[in-house]
């Protein structure tokens, strides 16, 4: 799929940044975006998530990683924080053909606990002094064992949770399975589908509430909404009649067209109940400060956000943010995010092919010494190739097993690594990231199994340190969430995009992750990260080490994650 979105800066500075969550803070980690985003402030290791890691820092996940054709890096985790178990035997929650293998949540009468902040820490032992080992988010409920496991640093005391690791009992989490943040944010991310959330982009920037806005909040807080409607109900690209089925994601029946809804005033009978009735969210924001708050925070053109609920109210739609704002979506584009994903090696095609990158390809044929025109190459589709190659007019051309030529211009030949480096011979999994031809190739051992498209740092092999180019060399995943929020407070280029999916650090604040803002993945676009298609980043989170267990948010490992290698 191919569409405009409202203009977006290009980012030079980014930030790692606390976002406010119940009584205290859930962290928010930094990476970047140009004209939308990209990666993190560089020479600085992302503060909160990645304490994960220790003292040591997130810096710890490029030590002691080889050259290809090394031996396999290694490093052993100390006694008392052991690490968690990789992969487990049964089928991935994903798989990379897209099938998702979700599990039954935790049995009804199993003791349980649940989480009360964007982000709840998971320890490796039972001390707040531990090493952090994932993270839940508001609304996941976990199963656990019955007895508690110690007070070290944590008054309300630590419960070991399955599969591992243990959660301290506080502002965070709590036994309590029917406290309203708990109800409020009970729908979990959607793990079968390319984007874990609803999505939109801000066109016209307005106000986040604590409730519904009665009339008299609406004449105060937004004095131009007439005139705001007029715009939006004309607007063909990101007004009423442009993505209603993105709002309608979780809802169980239609609804009417929006300008029919806002012309007959029309209210759904299921109004989120934290919301019935005049009641305030609950504070999983952290910004509603007083008892009669209404206007608690204000969204700007420069934003994306993700959604849980979506309803009419009075013939208005009104979306909850994942921390609970509520926001009207008529000042949002809806997102559908790219349709594109890559291919299963061995299965959807074989070696060689080639990826087209780029858009306006042709498909040529020869006539005598002369090409001729054969028509258009599909943009991004795989291509199976006989393995000739030829130059044409001083060009590389590769053969099709048709018998048409491509030329390299357009598509990128994928091929298996030339020399297997060593944790491809230990059978280790790892991605190799070609920064020239912008394609990840995924392997298990010696056998790869996935290629796809990416779009890496704008600067192309420049100065990773100067420069929007993604840094080169070899890495570890070492830190992993569904979903995190990326921003920047960059004079002039200040920007939020929230719930950025699929994210998987490596490197400082280098990630691959999905992008929902843009849908040119086969070129240079970031600003450093690797960016992927929403469903290529949810197909290979799944797939790659550390393993995020069902119902957790995130998952963190130093040193023993999925090699990234990231070269020209």
């Amino acid at each position: 799929m191919h569409y405009r979105l409202p203009a977006m800066p290009t980012l030079h500075r980014t930030r790692v940044r606390a976002t406010p969550a119940a009584s205290r803070p859930a962290f928010a980690l930094l990476a970047l975006a140009a004209l939308l985003p990209g990666c993190g402030e560089r020479g600085s290791a992302p503060e909160s998530p990645v304490e994960v890691q220790g003292a040591a820092g997130a810096k710890d996940t490029a030590q002691g990683l080889s050259p290809p054709g090394a031996s396999s890096p290694s490093s052993p985790a100390p006694a008392e924080d052991e690490p968690p178990p990789g992969q487990p035997a049964s089928a991935p929650l994903v798989t990379l053909g897209g099938v998702a293998n979700v599990p039954p949540p935790p049995p009804e009468g199993s003791p349980r606990l649940a989480s009360m902040a964007m982000l709840t820490r998971v320890y490796a032992r039972p001390s707040a002094g531990a090493k952090r080992v994932g993270f839940l988010r508001a609304g996941a409920v976990v199963e656990m064992d019955p007895e508690p496991a110690g007070t070290d640093g944590c008054p309300g005391g630590f419960r070991k949770i399955k599969p591992f690791g243990y959660v301290c009992l506080g502002p965070d989490a709590t036994l309590d399975l029917d406290h309203e943040i708990v109800r409020a944010a009970a729908r979990r991310p959607d793990v079968t589908h390319k984007l874990p959330y609803m999505y939109g982009i801000v066109t016209r920037g307005g106000p986040a509430y604590a409730r519904i806005p009665t009339e008299d909040d609406l004449a105060r807080h937004e004095p131009s909404l007439k005139k705001h409607l007029d715009r939006w109900a004309k607007d063909e690209e990101s007004g009423a009649t442009y993505g209603l089925d993105v709002w309608l994601k979780w809802s169980q029946r239609p609804a009417p067209p929006a300008l029919d809804a806002l012309a007959q005033r029309v209210t759904d009978p299921d109004i989120p109940w934290f919301l019935r009735d005049g009641r305030r969210a609950p504070n999983l924001s952290g910004l509603i400060k007083t008892d009669d708050a209404v206007r608690i925070d204000e969204i700007s053109r420069r934003n994306g956000m993700a959604f849980l609920e979506s309803f009419l109210h009075e013939g208005r739609r009104y979306n909850v943010t994942t921390d609970l704002r509520v926001v009207p979506a008529d000042r949002f584009r809806p997102i559908r995010g790219s349709d594109f994903h890559g291919v299963e090696i061995g299965k959807d095609i074989d070696f060689p092919f080639a990826l087209v990158r780029r858009a306006g390809g042709k498909r040529w044929r020869t006539e005598g010494k002369k090409l001729v025109d054969d028509g258009e190459l599909e943009w991004r589709a795989a291509v199976p190739l006989t393995g000739k190659q030829q130059f044409f007019g001083g060009k590389l051309h590769y053969e099709t097993k048709d018998g048409a030529w491509i030329d390299d211009r357009h598509a990128g030949r994928v091929e298996p690594a030339k020399k297997m480096p060593a944790w491809g011979k230990n059978g280790e999994k790892w991605l190799d990231v070609n920064l020239t031809k912008q394609i990840l190739v995924a392997y298990e051992g010696t056998k790869p199994v996935y290629a796809t498209l990416i779009s890496s740092g704008e600067a192309g092999l420049g100065d990773h340190e100067t420069t929007t180019a993604t840094k080169r060399g070899i890495f570890r995943i070492h830190t992993k969430y569904i979903s995190i929020t990326m921003d920047s407070d960059a004079v002039g280029e200040e920007f939020e995009l929230r719930d950025v999916p699929y994210v998987q650090y490596f490197e400082d604040g280098y990630a691959l992750h999905g992008a929902y803002w843009h849908d040119k993945f086969g070129r240079p676009k970031s600003h450093g990260c690797i960016n992927l298609s929403p469903e290529d980043a949810r197909r290979l989170f799944f797939w790659t080490e550390p393993a995020v267990p069902p119902g957790w948010h995130g998952a963190a490992r130093s040193l023993t994650g999925t090699v990234v290698f990231v070269h020209p």
